[in-house]
């Protein structure tokens, strides 16, 4: 049964985690734990930060910040959406009733 569900809804709930975490993220804060292996490297920049820092500032409304920081973070959070609304749909659809 966990299994099931697990495999069922386990994108949805990941793509709508990551979305609200990266809506409540401070993205001028630079002091928060990082798993990325550039930054660990010591290397500054970095594609996959730079592409959350652009959704981040985006979901706090600075549009021109999140443009420079990464200018596929607009088209991502797009895209993200879209997912998650189709998986939504896919999961939570409901079904008519048979009728004789």
């Amino acid at each position: 049964m966990i299994k099931i569900a697990f495999k069922k809804y386990f994108e949805l709930a990941f793509w709508i985690a990551a979305m609200v975490s990266l809506a409540l993220t401070n993205p001028s804060d630079q002091s928060h734990f990082s798993l990325c292996p550039f930054k660990l490297m010591g290397i500054t920049w970095c594609p996959g930060c730079g592409l959350g820092h652009s959704i981040c500032y985006l979901f706090h409304g600075d549009i021109r910040r999140s443009f420079q920081w990464h200018w596929l973070g607009i088209p991502a959070v797009i895209l993200i959406f879209y997912r998650i609304y189709s998986l939504a749909r896919l999961r939570f659809k409901t079904r008519s009733p048979v009728s004789f």
